[in-house]
């Protein structure tokens, strides 16, 4: 993508109000970043299957088994080589797919006939997804060479990861047939997502593989423990990192505004146009602080003119802005004000500093067991879907009283708790490890559990079956949680500070396990790939 025409873009989302990919590429590696360079995308299936239907070759089976790529010396087939390609097509398209057009991305074309913006070499989309899968192919086969080197074997959590991701694939599969009308086993669903040269063998031994992968360098990165000391330390150096201000302030644009001519087309304003806006703009910003300081309310005063926009945020990060470098200067002091000129917004702002915090609200640690409201079948337009709806969940909360019950009566101790969770809980995320979530902030778990997780009587031991949906998001539910407290753990800002050098020291580790492999293409198998 070319300088003028990436500013173009940029120029068109903003007034459209839409994202700017750069941004959600930043965003993205942001995350991926805190996230430790998990390699979790190819234990599970991302499964968009409308955006890459058109993706996959249809022309007949090809031959699976040659060799595509060579990895230090290690061959993997065409079939092998497909199944990272197109999880990283997929993981790409599901995280951008509202921006893809203007990364100039045309999922109903040929990958190999249009230019990637992700690159500046004029690569194509297909050579990138390419050299990823092929990067993520050799960082699993180092990742697994040194677990093996380690003596780590095959164990009953990564078959609870394996079984975890087949049950996955069963249940896409049975979802995509009740939407179609199909009747596709397993592996006829598989080969839709990845094409016929993947077939079952070949997911089941590349999950394996990353499975094993994973769980080596999660060994190591719960080797990672910081004392206080090393908190603290880090925090003082880089305290704007960790640290948030409460502020208010008054915004005034300072654009000039653009036109129409008679045809109807847009036209720019003129820099005379432009340079009075910016003035008038400056004149009304300097008029409200001296209201203010004449002991105005920044709130009321933004009300006196169309041009004012009040907002206020009690919790604001630190980034590199005019705004921002001014709320965490140093100096700053409670009540302190300004008028700030921001030359990438063309903006005035009427600036009030309340005070600069860190968040020293406790994190919890808490196990539960989830028993979902089942659902299926229920027509919500139906004069019986409440009766019906009350009915599925008096089952649901029958079933969790019945489990809540039998911990109870059999010693009710965190350690029976936790084998009833794997036992019973219905919660994915947590029905391997003993329904165990860890350094837990408030606010980041549906409404009831949260309000009865931070209640301030809350003590160890404490259990109790809880209520709960969620709507509105992409995984809606309904059901019953068997809340047992484990107890309180490390205020927010030294979760943060942990999670901060935990993830410097994982990727430190990570790029001396991986990266240097010899990777070599093979064109006989590589033509199939796609």
């Amino acid at each position: 993508m070319s300088a003028s025409r990436e500013k173009k873009v940029r120029q068109e989302q903003q007034s459209s109000g839409y994202t700017d990919p750069k941004t959600a590429k930043e965003a993205k590696e942001h995350r991926e970043a805190k996230r430790s360079n998990t390699i979790y995308l190819l234990v599970a299936i991302a499964f968009v299957v409308v955006a890459i239907i058109s993706l996959v070759w249809k022309s007949g089976i090809p031959e699976r088994n040659v060799t595509a790529v060579t990895i230090d010396g290690e061959n993997y087939t065409a079939a092998e080589t497909q199944y990272y390609y197109i999880n990283n097509y997929q993981s790409f398209v599901s995280d951008y797919y509202y921006y893809l057009s203007y990364f100039g991305l045309d999922t109903s074309k040929s990958l190999k006939d249009q230019e990637c913006a992700m690159t500046d070499d004029g690569s194509s989309w297909y050579d990138y997804f390419l050299d990823q899968a092929t990067k993520q192919m050799a960082a699993i086969q180092s990742l697994c060479a040194a677990a093996e080197e380690e003596g780590m074997k095959w164990d009953d959590s990564m078959q609870a990861d394996f079984d975890a991701a087949m049950e996955s694939l069963q249940s896409s599969t049975d979802s995509y047939n009740a939407s179609k009308g199909t009747n596709l086993k397993a592996k006829g669903y598989l080969q839709l997502i990845y094409g016929k040269l993947v077939n079952m063998a070949t997911y089941e031994k590349l999950v394996k593989n990353a499975i094993l992968a994973q769980h080596y360098a999660d060994a190591y990165q719960a080797t990672l423990t910081y004392t206080a000391d090393q908190l603290d330390a880090e925090y003082a150096e880089n305290s704007n990192r960790y640290d948030y201000v409460n502020y208010e302030m008054i915004s005034i644009s300072g654009k000039a505004a653009s036109t129409t001519d008679a045809d109807g087309n847009t036209v720019a304003p003129t820099e005379e146009e432009s340079a009075a806006a910016l003035e008038a703009a400056k004149a009304l910003a300097d008029s409200l602080y001296a209201q203010y300081q004449a002991g105005g309310i920044l709130s009321k005063l933004a009300e006196t003119d169309d041009k004012a926009n009040y907002s206020a945020n009690d919790k604001a990060s630190y980034s590199d802005s005019t705004l921002m470098n001014w709320l965490f200067d140093e100096s700053r002091q409670a009540n302190d004000s300004a008028v700030l000129f921001d030359e990438n917004t063309s903006s005035y702002y009427l600036v009030r500093f309340n005070e600069r915090y860190r968040d020293e609200t406790k994190t919890v640690d808490v196990r539960h067991i989830l028993i979902q409201v089942d659902e299926t079948g229920l027509d919500s337009e139906s004069d019986s879907y409440d009766a019906e709806l009350q009915a599925r969940k008096d089952e649901a909360k029958a079933k969790a009283d019945e489990i809540f019950a039998q911990w109870k009566n059999g010693g009710a101790t965190e350690d029976s708790f936790a084998a009833l969770a794997n036992e019973y809980s219905e919660d994915p995320g947590s029905n391997s490890t003993g329904g165990l979530y860890e350094q837990v902030t408030k606010g980041s778990m549906v409404d009831a559990f949260d309000a009865w997780c931070f209640d301030d009587a809350r003590k160890s031991g404490d259990a109790d079956v809880v209520y709960a949906e969620r709507t509105n998001s992409g995984s809606d539910y309904k059901g019953y949680h068997i809340i047992y407290y484990v107890g309180d753990d490390l205020p927010v800002w030294q979760v943060t500070v942990t999670n901060t050098l935990k993830s410097a020291d994982y990727n430190a580790w990570y790029s001396q396990q991986t990266g240097s492999e010899e990777i070599t293409l093979v064109d006989k198998g590589v033509s199939k790939v796609g």
